[in-house]
């Protein structure tokens, strides 16, 4: 393996030849460094994507904050090179390696990779035989780096099990420190372990000796939160449902409840400035983890419950900082919908008053169809250049009703009247298509609704008015409503996809999700144990980037699916059981599925459910949360805060 040194010396001849070689450098303000001879315990955090997007993430921001905080560790960060450096690599036999030091990611103990969406898998062995680690757990030794994964997958992480040593459920700013612990722990057991087998015959060699990393898997088992795939075995039905996922030794729990931090620690501040454009080159501050609005599409409203917030003087105190540490003019308050946040008025307030200086833009992401939105935009008035952004989902009283996203065609026309008055030249809708039982007139209506936002907006501005349509497909996620459903077949999606094609006219730019990325994304979101062997030989055969279009190797795909004996439509296009067991059943968001099964009836009845600091429906996070014996997270925690009482659950059916 080279080392670091040699490294820098294979970069110096290669870089001038690859596109943006600022992504391979490191060297960029505010990174930390450490002395790596001086640390005991040595974490290096990948995003497997290139360095433009990966460099954004803002949860590998957070826990590179975290360990390097420590004065025992340290965190540096790797990102997936683009196709021309990985060739370089390859042909130059330059293993992967951290910007900061520029040693390869084997020489770390543990390697943390965050995986956001599934269409990262391939990816992730990418990323491992880059850096010269055998892709399987199986394969690896006391000597080679934990590979810890994370990131909002976490609700089902089968597809790659046997790709991944510990997958960390849930939030990871306190699990990273337990993760860390127990690695250092069993170094100092492991070197008691190692005198001992000096002076001891070799029959009598302890258990750690034998098979350290085994014993070390079942350590992190033990952490909460934590999920060591290997420690647990799939059985299957005759009809190839699941019959059972059982642990297989007493260390590892049934049920990995997920990690939550009770409150929100404070955020960084010093942010790493890139070498080159990023996909968002600005200070991002979040003001609110968690939803209560109960979409039922949404995986991240139930993912990230309950509701924490900070302070409007903590996030306005901390935009400061980041603004100044790092010469950003941008910063964005990132929450899954702002105008939720019961600060927000005051927060404009305070900004205007903390950032007069107009060079300073703020935005606020994730808004509501509501004309207080409006008025808060009204409020950052420097956000304007950018457009409004509103996200109905659907264009029909019947289909909000079934998405639980209730608006009516009325509320958003109004807001829309109030948006083009105002100054905004452009509006752009999100919708998507392919939700439960959608017809084509519900699609139909996505077209009307568009055309009446323009004509609005015409009449008020005259022909600088432009809609920008957004049409994504609906793909069923694990631990939401919706897990039950199945997925829009090819013929359906083309058909819907048409019909908005043929019927928008000018003044709307309309773009959509090709069905491809739709079906690949739904399979390996409900996927098993047994797609582990079709992802590794689709990346085997060529598939890496496959959220990006033109790298999307879709026939790959196709062919691993029929070399081991599988149908994609099996996970993509059936209906389940109202009593199947999910692959995902022993991985636990702490929302209890019998409330996800209420909810999905509700869905089928057309119920809506209103925002849970209204009213409580006992989805079971509440209970989770107080039975983990967190410290009573205080004012920004939603949940105690409801007045009426939980609805009972005892009458619901039993399920899994």
């Amino acid at each position: 393996m080279l080392t670091p040194e040699q490294i820098e010396n294979r970069l110096e001849r290669t870089l001038l030849t690859v596109q943006k070689p600022g992504r391979y450098v490191g060297g960029e303000y505010n990174a930390v460094y450490k002395n790596w001879d001086e640390i005991q315990t040595k974490v290096a955090f990948v995003f497997p994507d290139i360095y433009d997007l990966g460099i954004s993430n803002v949860g590998l921001k957070i826990l590179y904050d975290q360990i390097n905080q420590r004065d025992d560790a340290l965190a540096e960060r790797a990102y997936l090179p683009w196709i021309d450096f990985e060739e370089v690599m390859r042909r130059d036999e330059i293993p992967l390696y951290a910007l900061e030091s520029k040693h390869p990611l084997v020489d770390f103990d543990i390697i943390g990779i965050t995986i956001p969406y599934e269409t990262l898998y391939t990816n992730v062995l990418n990323v491992l035989d880059l850096a010269m680690i055998p892709l399987k757990s199986s394969e690896r030794g006391a000597e080679h780096p934990l590979i810890i994964a994370g990131g909002h997958t976490f609700s089902n992480p089968e597809p790659i099990w046997q790709f991944i040593d510990a997958y960390a459920i849930g939030e990871g700013e306190e699990v990273i420190h337990d993760i860390v612990d127990t690695v250092q722990q069993h170094k100092l057991n492991l070197r008691g372990s190692t005198t001992a087998e000096a002076i001891s015959p070799p029959n009598e060699q302890t258990a750690s000796q034998k098979d350290a990393r085994r014993i070390q898997l079942m350590k992190l088992a033990q952490i909460p939160g934590v999920y060591v795939p290997s420690l647990y075995e799939a059985h299957y039905m005759d009809d190839d449902t699941i019959a059972e996922v059982v642990p297989l030794v007493p260390e590892a729990p049934k049920v990995i409840m997920k990690r939550l931090v009770a409150k929100l620690p404070s955020p960084p501040t010093n942010f790493i400035v890139p070498n080159i454009k990023s996909v968002h080159n600005r200070a991002t501050v979040e003001v609110m983890r968690g939803c209560t609005r109960g979409c039922r599409f949404c995986h991240a409203g139930f993912a990230t419950r309950p509701v924490r917030e900070r302070s409007v003087r903590e996030v306005v105190d901390v935009a400061a900082q980041a603004l100044a540490s790092t010469g950003y003019e941008e910063v964005s308050f990132l929450s899954l919908s702002s105008s939720d946040y019961t600060g927000i008025s005051e927060l404009v307030k305070k900004v205007n008053e903390r950032f007069p200086d107009e060079t300073i833009g703020v935005s606020l992401p994730s808004l509501r169809i509501e004309s207080v939105s409006v008025d808060l935009m009204e409020g950052l008035k420097r956000s304007r250049a950018t457009g409004f952004t509103l996200a109905p989902e659907a264009a029909t009283e019947r289909m909000r009703r079934i998405i639980n996203k209730y608006i009516s065609d009325e509320q958003l026309l109004d807001v829309s009247k109030e948006i083009f008055k105002r100054g905004w030249t452009t509006i752009k809708l999100y919708f998507m298509i392919g939700h439960p039982s959608e017809t084509l007139e519900d699609v139909q209506a996505i077209v009307d609704l568009a055309h009446k936002v323009l004509n609005i907006g015409r009449d008020i501005i005259g022909g600088k008015a432009k809609v920008n349509l957004s049409v994504g497909t609906f793909a069923p996620k694990p631990q939401t409503p919706f897990q039950w459903v199945p997925m829009d077949t090819f013929e359906q999606i083309r058909e819907k996809q048409a019909l908005l094609q043929k019927q928008l006219r000018r003044g709307i730019k309309l773009s959509w999700t090709q069905p491809e990325d739709t079906l690949l994304e739904a399979v390996l979101s409900r996927g098993d144990r047994r797609l582990a062997d079709v992802v590794y030989t689709a990346w085997k055969n060529g598939a890496k980037f496959d959220a990006w279009g033109d790298q999307r190797r879709f026939d790959v795909w196709m062919a691993a699916f029929e070399e081991h004996g599988l149908d994609p439509k099996f996970y993509t296009h059936r209906q389940r059981r109202v009593d199947e067991i999910f692959p995902w059943d022993h991985i636990s968001t702490a929302v209890n599925k019998k409330f996800i099964f209420r909810d999905y009836q509700d869905s089928l009845e057309g119920k809506i459910r209103i925002d849970c600091r209204k009213q409580c429906y006992a989805c079971g996070i509440l209970p989770t949360f107080n039975d983990l014996r967190y410290e009573n997270p205080g004012k920004g925690w939603m949940c105690p805060e409801v007045k009426r009482k939980p609805k009972s659950q005892k009458n619901l059916p039993i399920l899994g």
